[in-house]
């Protein structure tokens, strides 16, 4: 319950019998929430998913999560990972202790991540400092969630993180949360703030080209139409949430969102892009 929400025990021959009732061909493994900081528990959760990886190939993929937030030990996991445990990427937590991502300590790991062209997969976490009294009258999954991944994700463009580091291809998850909201107002407001000497210059289009969003939550016709006004449909993800979700809702999900980019007219055209195609792009 550390992120006020009861933690749903895994087992993977559900998984993959979900998996296969659903139609998904494969799954990409990453560690959601709470996000440990030792690098002891981390190293067992790589090497499990790595297990997992190796045991049903084809099936499963995986993300690495790190243990930050000692940026030395979470550079020393990311080469383990990606090149002995074979990740298929990195998994973020938008913040570990208070430190969020876009903090400057945090280049010299993006900067290896940079090196090796990794796929970056965020996910929200307890802000901290936590109210508590906030999280027990609106719970983090149904609203800080979504104010933590913008708050990230901001933070990277502020600085130019992504503009940088732009080998780096980052996945937002839950339908991009806040950002086409956010965005247009970071961009209206830049101007104020570097004439106060608060930002320097931002290159948004570069920022916004390392982005991927999951479909993951609450998606729909509307939603997807949101996102299309920062980006472009080879950059939209099929998303589970799997199995933090019931499974029947999952498959009732899916096949809402399949039944929708099949009517949508100018949605259809895009379809088998983000159903999977996009996604094994970004894999390949």
């Amino acid at each position: 319950m550390d992120e006020g929400f009861p933690l749903p025990k895994y087992d993977v021959y559900n998984h993959l019998k979900w998996m296969d009732e659903a139609g998904v061909e494969t799954s990409v493994l990453t560690l959601a929430a709470p996000q440990p900081t030792s690098a002891q528990t981390v190293r067992q959760t790589n090497e499990a998913a790595a297990r997992i990886k190796k045991e049903h190939p084809e099936r499963f993929m995986f993300c690495a999560a790190l243990p930050l937030p000692d940026v030395s030990k979470a550079i020393e996991e990311a080469k383990y990972a990606l090149d002995v445990l074979k990740a298929d990427g990195i998994k973020l937590a938008t913040n570990v202790d208070g430190q969020y991502l876009g903090a400057p300590e945090l280049d010299t790991l993006f900067s290896v991540l940079n090196e090796r062209k990794a796929v970056v997969i965020l996910h929200p976490h307890r802000p901290e400092p936590v109210n508590k009294q906030v999280m027990q009258q609106t719970p983090l999954a149904m609203q800080e969630y979504l104010s933590e991944t913008t708050r990230a994700v901001s933070n990277m463009i502020s600085r130019n993180v992504l503009a940088r580091y732009n080998n780096i291809k980052v996945i937002v998850p839950h339908c991009g949360a806040y950002l086409p909201l956010a965005i247009p107002r970071m961009k209206s407001l830049t101007p104020v703030m570097q004439t106060n000497k608060m930002v320097g210059e931002i290159d948004y289009e570069a920022n916004l080209r390392t982005l991927y969003y999951d479909l993951a939550g609450a998606h729909s016709p509307e939603v997807i139409h949101m996102l299309l006004t920062i980006t472009t449909p080879d950059h939209l993800l099929y998303g589970s949430d799997y199995p933090y979700v019931a499974p029947q809702v999952l498959t009732q999900s899916l096949a809402r969102m399949k039944d929708y980019l099949s009517k949508e007219p100018d949605l259809a055209p895009f379809r088998e892009m983000i159903l999977y195609q996009n996604a094994n792009q970004i894999f390949k």
